[in-house]
């Protein structure tokens, strides 16, 4: 059914408003010059032709209309998408702004953190150093921890 459509389509507009205008006059023409001797043999044949022409040009032609509604509802619609795809490409362009920035920003953080934990590290080294050239005995270390945890204890209290 889709080729016939299709190869009654490749016929040009005019030909089915032609059609449907002849169906119609040989319709007519049928009913009108019935009564001629010569043209009332042919009359059944000729009304038969007509209505066919008109049923075909009437189906092409309503084809047509429904076929060119659709293309403008797909110009319509390309053309709301062309605006979408702008719309698109400019919130593209303002998030891909503030992704640079704060990339920027994380890198900056990086960098600082990744200095601050150098500098760390090397005073963790110094003071392994220290403790080794000069070791703290265990009790003071104790004694220590017990003073900050009842500095804590006071402090709760109040």
């Amino acid at each position: 059914m889709i080729q016939i459509t299709w190869m009654l389509g490749l016929l040009p507009d005019w030909f089915w408003s032609t059609l449907l205008i002849a169906g119609s006059l040989a319709i007519l023409a049928s009913f009108v010059l019935g009564s001629v001797p010569f043209i009332k043999n042919y009359k059944l044949p000729v009304q038969i032709s007509g209505i066919l022409a008109v049923v075909l040009s009437v189906w092409c032609l309503g084809a047509a209309s429904n076929e060119e509604k659709w293309q403008v509802k797909i110009r319509e619609l390309e053309a709301q998408i062309k605006i979408v795809e702008q719309k698109s490409q400019e919130t593209n362009t303002v998030v891909e702004s503030k992704v640079v920035e704060k990339t920027k920003i994380i890198k900056g953080k990086t960098e600082y953190i990744t200095q601050y934990l150098d500098r760390e590290v090397v005073k963790k080294e110094e003071i392994i150093k220290y403790i080794e050239q000069c070791p703290v005995p265990k009790e003071i270390i104790d004694l220590h921890n017990q003073a900050t945890e009842l500095n804590k204890a006071a402090e709760g209290k109040k």
